[in-house]
């Protein structure tokens, strides 16, 4: 091992940023279909247990027993797709009209974070975030009257997610997948499948959709 050398050209790496928001409601399971999310501002990744339980033996401490650690988020939005309505525990029995107090559908969620350095700047590369079985608490709504320094209304949502099964290891509710450091043909084939594709010539529109674990794992996975 070669000697450390710190600050080096490339490597004064930040992160900033959220963008390619993409909600996709829960169907038996999966998620068939992404609705792009506008007017996202910000996505506050919350995890929280794997706390240590101490034990005691012999008048010593014997070991540390952790808490199951859960994942939680706090998404805040100008504005959310119709789609998020059934998430957010409202109904539509006719157009334009929503019946509150319903029961919440489940959702996943993608997202783009920026990865910056001192030579490329935001253009360095990002990571993509993949967020599963979500189910979002209710959450109050201001309305403020006009007035000479006006403000668009910015909603928020407490998310708290159950995790899902990888082929492996332990059930999980995230994923993040760095652009710098995947294949980028195939990270290329990954955002096909979580954004879609027009119908272009010969080549058939594909839906965009949010695949399992298991599948982000074959479609990134290296020889």
């Amino acid at each position: 091992m070669s000697k450390l050398v710190w600050d080096k050209s490339g490597e004064h790496l930040y992160e900033t940023g959220v963008d390619h928001g993409v909600l996709y409601p829960e169907v038996d399971g999966g998620y068939p279909l992404g609705i792009a999310w506008n007017g996202l501002t910000t996505v506050t990744e919350s995890p929280s247990g794997a706390e240590a339980n101490a034990m005691y033996a012999d008048n010593i401490k014997y070991l540390n027993i952790l808490s199951a650690e859960e994942f939680g988020a706090t998404i805040e939005a100008y504005t959310y797709p119709d789609e998020f309505c059934a998430c957010d525990g409202s109904a539509s029995p006719t157009k334009g009209m929503y019946v509150g107090q319903q029961s919440r559908q489940h959702f996943g969620i993608s997202y783009r974070t920026v990865l910056g350095n001192d030579t490329k700047s935001n253009d360095y590369g990002y990571k993509l975030h993949l967020i599963y079985n979500c189910l979002a608490a209710p959450s109050e709504k201001a309305y403020a009257s006009v007035n000479d320094s006006p403000e668009a209304i910015s909603f928020s949502w407490e998310v708290s997610t159950t995790p899902v099964q990888i082929t492996g290891y332990k059930p999980t509710a995230t994923i993040i997948i760095d652009s710098t450091k995947v294949d980028q043909t195939k990270l290329a084939t990954l955002e096909t499948i979580l954004y879609g594709v027009d119908k272009t010539g010969e080549i058939a529109a594909v839906d965009p959709r949010l695949p399992l674990p298991d599948e982000v794992l074959a479609t990134l996975k290296t020889a």
